[in-house]
């Protein structure tokens, strides 16, 4: 199969996907091997595509074969072909079952145990056959994900400014912070609480310079007493709930984490004040490519899910 454009210029779809695997596995042999083919065989579509480009596209570095400027421009071209293809497939597949068809979501650790079950519970009542990929991760590894369309959509915060001029962002939902235990602590069951009881508790923080431990810091400034002694030093999410479901730890917890039902009866948030800092989250999408049927299924149900708790509220 080929592409062209108007200037006469034909690549074989088969020669760029050579050239991906190259870059991917950083030699010509090493290449070969995946591909199931030999080293001359690569090194013809290569050759091929630097006639018909009239650049040289790859150069040899102390870490291996890596792509020129023009080789880079040439792949990122070549990663949105094979998107646009699969998209294709899916949404055929999607037209002879409209119930069935995969969707490929990527969130942060939290969300990943409360907002987006709750969204793929109730899709997936509607739509039995349907399958759902999940990919976790932090800020940065998100955004490479969806760069390069390993993902179709993010359920996260909003990146900023600069990352917006590539990337769309809808509004689900503003979330801050609470001060959550263990549903099985005794002071889930205190209804009024001051915050200096809690400095001599077993506290599970994220690292300082994380987002949670800034809002943890300015807290307890706050309400004038000093940052706790942290039992638990930790940038797992999973970690830092598991450790609650004991009742003897304390942490700082997105509010989101306990309105949906993946969390709601195993954690409690206390009655006790923290900066009203509002973080957007929402869906991130690239704003180039187009979504399958399936995908836009997926965003239609969180729209509907985000609001729920508002109503239940």
């Amino acid at each position: 199969m080929h592409l062209s454009d108007r200037t006469g210029l034909r690549l074989k779809l088969h020669d760029l996907h050579v050239l991906m695997t190259v870059v991917q596995a950083g030699s010509m042999s090493k290449a070969a091997r995946l591909l199931n083919t030999t080293q001359p065989a690569v090194s013809r579509s290569i050759a091929v595509l630097e006639r018909t480009i009239g650049m040289r596209l790859l150069e040899r570095s102390p870490h291996g074969i890596e792509p020129t400027a023009y080789g880079r421009a040439l792949l990122d071209g070549g990663v949105a072909a094979f998107d646009g293809l699969r998209q294709a497939v899916r949404n055929i597949a999607f037209l002879a079952d409209p119930t069935a068809g995969e969707v490929r979501i990527g969130c942060t650790p939290l969300l990943a145990a409360s907002f987006v079950p709750a969204v793929i519970e109730r899709l997936s009542r509607r739509n039995p056959h349907m399958v759902f990929h999940l990919v976790t991760g932090y800020v940065e590894t998100l955004h490479r994900e969806l760069s390069e369309r390993n993902v179709d959509l993010l359920i996260a915060r909003r990146f900023g400014p600069v990352a917006e001029e590539r990337l769309g962002f809808e509004f689900l939902f503003d979330d801050s912070s609470v001060v959550a235990v263990g549903a099985q602590s005794p002071w889930a069951r205190r209804r009024r609480i001051v915050f200096a009881e809690l400095l001599e508790e077993s506290w599970v923080l994220p690292p300082p310079g994380s987002e949670i431990a800034s809002i943890a810091m300015e807290a307890f400034r706050a309400n004038g007493v000093d940052y706790p002694r942290t039992t638990v030093v930790t940038d797992s999410p999973h970690a830092r709930m598991s450790l609650l479901a004991s009742g003897r730890f304390v942490t700082i917890l997105p509010a989101s984490a306990l309105k949906f039902p993946a969390l709601r009866a195993e954690i409690k948030a206390l009655p006790v004040q923290l900066p009203r800092a509002r973080v957007p989250n929402g869906i991130i999408t690239l704003k180039t490519r187009m979504l399958s049927p399936v995908a836009q299924l997926f965003i239609d149900c969180a729209r509907e899910v985000a609001k729920t708790p508002e109503k239940r509220k």
